[in-house]
């Protein structure tokens, strides 16, 4: 046949039905029949069959492991190859492993620990741990089924998902005569949570913030707020800063109560003027600092929790901000505890922000105010200060 022609590219589908055809098909008979012999061969086989093909080949390289082990710590000296070596084998499992495969797995590994014990080169003990052991694996297994993700793919997603939020709430650079700061410290000493911020310039003058706190904490708050801060901050700049927070409130209503109890405080300033105004959905209040008489005020922005309700009623607060006058905002996790008044916990920050903030600066000052506030706390912190220098 002439090389170049459309008949050198036909596809021999008896080639392409052979491939698929099942491994049992395709040996010799003679082996065929001789494997179906071996005891427990043929339920292995298609324990084996039912899944995938990267998967099958770490379920048949950890349980030849777990066969090696076994009859190495029987033949040889248990000095060398202990039969504590299994304990591995069923941590890679439970990290490598669907929980069908695993249970395979496990069965070998029983099996294989049953003979250990007859020969007398398994203790007790180590029987013992095994099986605890075993029932870490299949939550470790049961974990990564809902996940969708094998091996340490899941710890990597929320590594991803702590940078997102930090790229996310990276402030903007101010002009000259402006400075700003922002501390986030997380319940647990965790690397992510429900606090975040989204911030954004919208022309030369206008700079708009908003701090936003997602009830709950750990990977559950995390996970929306991821999400709600990829809608706010889309949200934000985009349509005018008096309707920000209504926006957001449509989108949440839209979720069908997805995303739980979110606060928000929202900040629209001039930069060239000073003049700002705050806007608050069941957050806590911000509070402004004046420099001319060295006193925090409260401010009088009030409103209710988004996604409460379709008709979101806001009481903003203005004001300007003059040369020394600085904008703290900051998240429930600040000023709330169990059993005690939210009056209460603003008013220690407010005494610790004058103890602390105006000796020390703004930029250093909040860094040092939200690691004393959130000493012993079970909730997430976040705070966060804009001054006019």
């Amino acid at each position: 046949m002439a090389a170049g022609t459309p008949s050198e590219r036909l596809v021999d589908y008896s080639q392409l039905d052979m491939q698929r055809r099942p491994l049992s098909s395709r040996l010799p008979s003679w082996l065929h029949r001789g494997l179906k012999r071996v005891p427990g061969i043929v339920p292995l086989y298609r324990a084996a069959r039912i899944v995938h093909v990267r998967e099958r080949m770490a379920l048949l390289l950890l349980a030849a492991s777990a066969v090696l082990i076994g009859f190495a710590s029987v033949r040889f000296s248990t000095f060398w190859i202990s039969p504590s070596m299994l304990i591995l084998v069923l941590l890679v499992g439970g990290l490598q492993l669907r929980l069908r495969s695993l249970a395979v797995l496990l069965t070998l590994v029983a099996v294989v620990l049953v003979v250990l014990f007859a020969a007398g080169a398994a203790e007790p003990g180590l029987i013992v741990a095994t099986v605890l052991i075993a029932v870490m694996s299949v939550l470790l297994a049961r974990t990564r089924t809902k996940t969708g993700v094998r091996g340490l793919r899941g710890d990597g997603m929320l590594v991803e998902l702590r940078d997102v939020l930090k790229a996310r709430g990276r402030l903007p650079p101010l002009p000259k005569g402006w400075d700003q700061t922002a501390v986030l410290k997380y319940a647990g000493g965790s690397t992510f949570g429900g606090d975040f911020l989204v911030a954004a310039r919208t022309g030369e003058t206008c700079y708009q913030m908003t701090l936003v706190d997602v009830s709950g904490k750990g990977v559950d708050a995390g996970t929306r707020a991821l999400m709600l801060s990829g809608a706010f901050g889309g949200l934000l700049g985009s349509v005018d800063s008096g309707d920000f927070l209504t926006k957001c409130n449509n989108y949440l209503n839209r979720q069908h109560d997805q995303v739980g109890l979110v606060t928000a405080a929202h900040l629209s300033l001039n930069l060239e003027s000073g003049e700002y105004t705050i806007t608050s959905a069941g957050h806590p209040p911000p509070v402004k600092f004046d420099s001319a008489t060295g006193v925090w005020q409260v401010s009088a922005a009030r409103g209710i929790a988004l996604g409460v309700t379709a008709d979101l009623r806001c009481e903003p607060d203005t004001g300007v901000l003059r040369r020394g006058d600085a904008l703290m905002l900051y998240t429930d996790g600040m000023v709330e505890r169990p059993g005690r008044d939210i009056d209460a916990g603003i008013d220690r920050l407010l005494g610790e922000a004058e103890g602390l903030v105006t000796t020390t600066g703004f930029a250093q000052g909040a860094a040092r105010l939200t690691r004393k506030l959130a000493l012993g706390r079970t909730d997430d912190c976040a705070l966060v200060v804009i001054w006019r220098a």
